[in-house]
């Protein structure tokens, strides 16, 4: 039997407990009560920096004597001429008709949203710019792969300095976000700068129509980093001189290797790049999803194994409530739970018919998905490293192009007095 519906949320740490506990209470108010249903809640916090609290709500609505009412009816199928179908057991066939709709599967989406606006509501009057989302990073157009449900074992031992394989999947997953995100970012920024370069070559007609030089706006730079250098002493000047020389002689390197010689060639490069490490990306997400999925069929897999002859032995005892099926079942209450679990989930999760886990297998693959995984973060990693030395090569050039202006601007002066 279904005893009860629980709901679990995190509060926002930005609150005070009075008005974390008002806000429990408002949404318990205006998502359950107000829709028949006893709510029983307690908020739980260790001081560990995650106060949360457990919903409990009843399953059976109550009738205005405060009897327990219907959850749902039966209703007869009828046929075409609206009279009832019979059965070969000679019984009439029927279905269900749920009376309340707390069982609707769209109602997660729906209590998630509105625990979003309450808590939202309560953040503001309370001046703080946190606000909380309900939506998946996908719906909200977030390129990330979310990290996996860590749960309390996992937790515990990852405290006590025991690094579990969670808590390696979620580490490698957030590394993978953050290298994403900085690169992305830096191309974004070469990718405005060299857009506004293009735009102000658009609107200057006297300029020559092709894409500056980059060979020659890096031999401008050495000139003008020469030239910065001339009010510093010998020794400085010649430690800076080979500093300089061997960055420009980097910048060169890599232009030549990649056929790079001007403005136009250099945006193209970025768009590769950005397009390269979309891609890269793209395969880690695919791999870490399906990790993800083989660490549970593997951890219930193996829960499943284990305590099956548990489970086995309870099956030999008799049923009903006696004595020794009752002691036996509270011994190994916690086996059976963890069985129970795996059960549910591999039934769900795996083909019908399925009689072997094939748990050696499921290893197997998340290791050779580990070890292309560590090879694809390694990739992404050379393509940070890629885009460092374009953002290297733009700050040279835009030196050398602001080297440029003043003497543009006299050159053009002169032309106007002649």
């Amino acid at each position: 039997a279904q005893l009860a519906r629980e709901i679990d949320a995190a509060l926002p740490i930005e609150l005070s407990r009075e008005e974390q506990i008002r806000l429990v209470r408002e949404y318990c108010s205006s998502q359950f009560v107000s829709r028949g249903m006893c709510v029983d809640f307690a908020i739980h916090d260790t001081d560990s920096g995650n106060p949360h609290c457990h919903i409990m709500l009843t399953m059976r609505p109550l009738d205005e004597r405060g009897a327990w009412a219907a959850k749902s009816k039966k209703e007869y199928d009828l046929d075409e001429n609206g009279e009832r179908i019979r059965l070969p057991s000679g019984r009439y066939k029927t279905h269900k008709v749920d009376l309340t709709g707390w069982n609707d599967k769209g109602n997660a989406l729906l209590w998630r949203k509105a625990w979003a606006d309450v808590s939202n509501a309560y953040l503001e009057r309370a001046g703080s710019p946190e606000r909380i989302d309900h939506r998946s990073n996908a719906e909200r157009g977030i390129d990330e792969l979310p990290t996996v449900h860590m749960g309390v074992a996992a937790c515990q031992m990852e405290k006590k300095g025991i690094a579990t394989e969670k808590g390696e999947l979620n580490r490698n997953i957030q590394k993978a976000n953050r290298l994403i995100r900085e690169i992305r970012a830096q191309i974004g920024k070469l990718k405005e700068w060299i857009g506004e370069l293009f735009k102000a070559r658009e609107t200057a007609p006297e300029q020559p129509p092709q894409s500056p030089g980059l060979a020659n706006l890096l031999m401008k730079y050495l000139s003008v980093q020469r030239e910065k250098s001339r009010k510093y002493s010998q020794s400085w000047q010649r430690q800076h001189a080979a500093d300089e020389l061997k960055t420009v002689a980097k910048a060169v390197g890599y232009l030549s290797e990649h056929g790079i010689s001007t403005l136009d060639e250099l945006d193209a490069a970025l768009s590769s790049v950005s397009d390269q490490a979309d891609a890269i990306r793209a395969g880690m997400k695919t791999a870490e999803k399906r990790m993800k999925e083989l660490q549970k069929l593997i951890e219930y897999g193996k829960n499943y194994t284990e305590y099956k002859p548990i489970h086995d032995e309870l099956k030999k005892l008799k049923n009903g409530w006696t004595s020794k099926r009752d002691k036996y079942e509270e011994a190994h209450r916690a086996e059976l739970t963890l069985w129970n679990a795996a059960s549910r989930y591999l039934h769900a999760n795996l083909p019908k018919g399925t009689k072997t886990l094939p748990i050696a297998e499921w290893e197997k693959e998340y290791a050779t998905l580990s070890g292309q995984r560590t090879a694809e973060y390694t990739k992404l990693k050379e393509t940070r490293a890629e885009v460092a030395e374009l953002h290297n090569i733009r700050k040279c050039v835009d030196i050398a192009l602001k080297a440029d202006q003043p003497e543009q601007t006299r050159v053009k002066r002169h032309e106007q007095e002649r």
